[in-house]
């Protein structure tokens, strides 16, 4: 097979940029969130899942506890709730309280059926044939595992999650920090230089390499553009052939 050949036993996969466009991530599933998570708040308030959101909320807003944070009755406690996630949905930031809440939001869009995932054409064959060469597939996103999960078990090619053995999100740490790449070595158990990072943001590609890793920069339509770059890039899955390393 023709392509740019990296020897590698696992591939460590963003999703913005890289599997799925941004846009439908910008344009469909965080606006799903802003038209959603109130009627969400108000129906599943007591819910477990909803609780355990709210001191990571509470710790994503630099608040002490909860009770730093959240006064006056039940609907001004949501209220509350609903003005700091679109505060910090304005604000683009990447905090684990706020992407676990979005995550809830969006699995009952996903199990609805309102939501369901987008993947540029290449991804879902490639994927299936990188496994069946014996390649481990995982994902880090700065989306929460919850979301991830519903995201690939949700789309437009079915449910893809038996391909996937793992998902990783801020909880190991920033996706432009060295020691989260580190970690998700450590637990997949392997050195390093086994595993290939694909991803469409040059600091992510810089912070994997710098733990060890291989590193390839996705360019897709519409993403931002890169100047310079000394990473190699491909502009889709099927430019890429990869090779066990395990059998070199």
């Amino acid at each position: 097979m023709n392509g740019i050949e990296f020897h590698c036993d696992c591939v460590l996969l963003d999703i913005e940029g890289t599997t799925s466009s941004i846009s439908f991530v910008y344009e469909v599933m965080f606006p799903f969130v802003r038209g959603n998570v109130q009627g969400f708040l108000e129906t599943s308030w007591n819910d477990r899942s909803v609780q355990e959101c709210l001191p990571l909320l509470a710790s994503d807003l630099g608040r002490a506890s909860i009770e730093d944070w959240l006064e006056g009755d039940l609907k001004q406690q949501q209220r509350r709730v609903y003005d700091s996630v679109i505060a910090l949905m304005d604000a683009d930031v990447k905090a684990t309280g706020l992407k676990q809440l979005q995550g809830l939001v969006w699995k009952n869009g996903f199990e609805s059926g309102e939501l369901v995932a987008h993947l540029y054409d290449d991804v879902a064959d490639a994927l299936r044939r990188w496994q069946e060469q014996g390649i481990e597939l995982r994902i880090y996103s700065s989306g929460s595992v919850a979301s991830q999960i519903m995201f690939f078990g949700n789309t437009v090619e079915g449910d893809l999650l038996p391909l996937l053995s793992g998902h990783y999100d801020t909880q190991v740490g920033g996706k432009r920090e060295f020691g989260s790449y580190q970690k998700i070595a450590a637990d997949i158990g392997m050195a390093p230089e086994r595993i290939l990072f694909l991803s469409d943001v040059v600091e992510e590609l810089v912070a994997a390499k710098t733990a060890g890793m291989q590193a390839c920069l996705s360019i897709r339509p519409g993403n931002a553009s890169v100047e310079q770059s000394d990473f190699t890039s491909v502009t889709g899955f099927s430019q890429l052939n990869l090779v066990l390393s395990q059998t070199d």
